[in-house]
């Protein structure tokens, strides 16, 4: 895994909601939304492709969401009206347009590797630096492996370090793998300019858009999930599991693209 430096110019175009309207920008169709799933743990549209994110929930937002959105709504739509919903600071909202955006993208299969996040971070994560941004499984692991390893998480339990502490350990970070949910509560933006300029640093989680795109903001590793059988991936999201019984389920795959320099 070599080490890749973020343009100038991508830096100063980072924002909130630029990198979202790059990869909704990016897409070249639409098509009628089939069917929506909204799980306990995961949110599922069916337009081209069926396309996952992480259901989150605001503080200020059932009540809005409730009244607001409805399943016969949301299959009026289209793909692409219902990305729009990506930029929304209702959670709930925004983790519908995540989902429906990643409905809409071709996957450029002669890039995928059939790797996931994890046995990426066990194998190049040694004796480095690492920030880890999200709870993810395999950080046990890669504690044993890493210089340091800090996870940084916004609901802390024992041993991870709180949000505000980013400003301090990912400046000093090798490797960052950061949770693709940042895209949904919009914070990616923040935490890609306090990484260091030669760090490789990966976005992660089933939320994750396969998207050539990302790559032109200093991403260097995307790490997400193929829907390989939808109809049993729509039944047990329906029935609230988490993202470790869904992959049990077998209906979808974990995969990761990288940038080309990291092939040189």
């Amino acid at each position: 895994m070599n080490k890749t430096t973020v343009k100038d110019s991508n830096l100063q175009n980072i924002n909130g909601q630029y990198i979202l309207q790059a990869i909704i920008d990016k897409l070249n169709c639409d098509t009628q939304i089939k069917e929506v799933r909204r799980g306990l743990h995961w949110t599922a549209v069916v337009s081209r492709f069926c396309g996952l994110s992480s259901t989150m929930i605001g503080e200020h937002c059932l009540h809005e969401s409730v009244e607001e959105i409805t399943p016969a709504s949301l299959t009026d739509m289209t793909a692409m009206e219902l990305a729009q919903y990506s930029f929304s600071d209702d959670l709930s909202k925004a983790s519908l347009g995540l989902a429906a955006i990643n409905s809409l993208i071709e996957i450029d299969k002669s890039r995928i590797l059939d790797i996931n996040a994890g046995e990426l971070l066990l194998k190049d994560g040694q004796n480095k630096n690492v920030s880890v941004i999200g709870h993810f499984p395999f950080t046990d692991a890669l504690k044993k492996v890493a210089k340091n390893l800090w996870v940084i998480e916004k609901r802390v339990i024992e041993g991870d370090y709180p949000e505000d502490s980013a400003e301090e350990y990912l400046p000093q970070s090798d490797i960052i793998a950061i949770s693709s949910t940042t895209l949904i509560n919009h914070t990616l933006h923040g935490l890609l300019e306090l990484c260091p300029r030669n760090s490789v640093k990966m976005l992660l989680g089933p939320t994750t858009p396969m998207s050539e795109e990302l790559f032109e903001f200093g991403i260097d590793i995307i790490s997400g999930s193929i829907v390989i059988d939808e109809k049993t991936a729509l039944k047990y999201i329906s029935e609230g599991v988490n993202f470790r019984q869904l992959k049990r389920t077998g209906a979808l795959k974990l995969v990761s693209m990288m940038r080309e320099a990291l092939h040189d």
